[in-house]
């Protein structure tokens, strides 16, 4: 059950940066999606009866590994910055452009472009 509700989640942000046209809601949409797919990893990686890689001698246990661990923390910070770097580009776009819908934007960057090519 837990596995469908992640998998339903990935699938919405994917829906959401195909269907909507506004850029906010692509970017939150591929934030849905990315804290998905890392939901799904660490569904994956859990185990039950593991214990923390910390050095026992007196008894042999089964030690969770940490690389998955260290993956999922890097893939969280990297997905921060990357959505940090678009709503910035967002913002610098909204400057030019009133409104932060995709096909006014390509319609403005269109006729700005067939504009510049007719003066030259």
């Amino acid at each position: 059950m837990l596995n469908a509700a992640v998998l339903l989640t990935i699938f919405l942000g994917f829906w959401g940066v195909v269907v909507k046209r506004n850029l906010i809601m692509k970017i939150l949409s591929m934030d849905v999606m990315s804290t998905g797919v890392i939901a799904f990893f660490v569904i994956w990686a859990a185990r039950s009866g593991v214990f923390t890689p910390i050095y026992k001698p007196w008894r042999e246990l089964d030690y969770a590994d940490p690389v998955p661990q260290g993956i999922i923390l890097t893939a969280i910070v990297i997905g921060l910055s990357v959505q940090a770097l678009m709503l910035v580009g967002v913002m610098k776009l909204s400057r030019n452009h009133p409104t932060l819908e995709v096909e006014s934007i390509e319609q403005a960057v269109a006729s700005g472009a067939q504009s510049t090519s007719t003066d030259d």
